[in-house]
């Protein structure tokens, strides 16, 4: 991803890898881009209402096009795994519903078996993007 014009391309391929794999990890840099990932995957979605990072709430829920719910976690700030287990996240991550987690790497011992991993990485010129995705 070369540019924010290459950020609705980005998108439609990750959500066609995400019919079979709901569960979407984020890793990258702080300023890496992952909202702003998630905020494009959620337009493409249908979602009407403000996307923005969870950073103090740790989840935020919206709902897209025919009511399907989107569940958008951001753990940058927990401490240890009960933070996300006190909210309820094995049960958010074993309904189905599409669940986007920026800074799974707070939670490895949380994640289901199977999920799609976003490596974010920002180029030299602090412009330029690189994803790479990965099923696991």
């Amino acid at each position: 991803m070369s540019s924010l014009e290459d950020l609705p391309a980005a998108a439609s391929v990750l959500l066609r890898e995400a019919v079979t794999a709901p569960v979407i990890l984020f890793e990258g840099q702080m300023g890496a881009g992952k909202t702003t990932l998630i905020k494009e995957l959620c337009r493409q979605l249908g979602v009407q209402e403000n996307v923005s990072s969870p950073t103090f709430a740790l989840v935020n829920e919206y709902e897209g096009a025919a009511g399907k719910l989107i569940y958008h976690f951001d753990f940058y700030r927990i401490q240890e795994e009960r933070e996300a287990l006190d909210i309820g996240v094995l049960e958010y991550l074993e309904s189905g519903k599409l669940c986007l987690i920026e800074w799974p790497s707070m939670i490895p011992n949380l994640l289901p078996e199977h999920y799609l991993l976003l490596e974010l990485e920002v180029g030299e010129d602090g412009v330029e993007r690189t994803v790479r995705i990965s099923k696991v």
